[in-house]
């Protein structure tokens, strides 16, 4: 875990692939031990408040609130979507348009983990959409600069993959083994209490497949 900003009331860090957003269980296994454990040794009296999450699979910038009275003013904000969310993806294939916008319906099935595009509005099911650009291409593969307008249950990764463009890496939705080539490299949103418009910005390891293509 990498802090990239800290004051007395949110922390802005670097999340790991593999590591929980949330569930804080105590061990050290996700990201709310792992700062509570951060705050205990810096001998501070805080606690760590999620309000947003990253799939465990992707890595990248994530915020938390440090108290509850921060972490009700961050979650204000993304109601309002005023926070803004960039990541990078690799995708297989590349799309017509090298940008645009994609809008879909989503179905979330809890007991699977898994979304899908539907057709209609029904029970469960929640529009989503997102803008993209294309920033490279090589060996059959794309890479994406992505902003989210909606923060849905796998997002990024279903509405790709319903358009036969699956993630490298994404097992789940098609995109074969290896690890998930998608990473939140932007984050902006203001400062709970100082209301200063703050904007964090970090990259994956481009050694590593598949950034090294890129």
């Amino acid at each position: 875990m990498k802090i990239l900003f800290e004051d007395k009331h949110i922390a802005v860090c670097l999340k790991p692939a593999g590591i929980l957003s949330q569930n804080g269980n105590g061990n050290g296994t996700d990201m709310i031990s792992l700062l509570n454990e951060h705050f205990e040794q810096s001998g501070e009296k805080a606690e760590a408040f999620p309000v947003h999450r990253l799939d465990r699979e992707t890595a990248g910038i994530m915020v938390y609130a440090k108290s509850s009275k921060a972490a009700a003013a961050l979650s204000k904000q993304i109601e309002q979507n005023t926070v803004k969310k960039h990541y990078y993806a690799v995708v297989k294939g590349s799309p017509e348009e090298k940008s645009g916008v994609l809008k879909d319906l989503l179905f979330r099935d809890k007991q699977k983990n898994k979304s899908y595009t539907v057709k209609r509005m029904r029970k469960g099911v929640r529009e989503a959409s997102l803008e993209y650009e294309v920033i490279g291409e090589n060996g059959g593969f794309s890479l994406l600069d992505i902003l989210l307008h909606t923060g849905r249950t796998h997002q990024i990764r279903v509405q790709f993959s319903s358009r036969k463009m699956p993630l490298y890496g994404d097992g789940r939705y098609g995109g074969g083994g290896g690890s998930l080539a998608l990473f939140a490299h932007t984050l902006e949103f203001c400062h709970p209490v100082s209301g200063e418009r703050l904007v964090f910005s970090d990259k994956p390891d481009m050694s590593a497949e598949p950034w090294n293509m890129f």
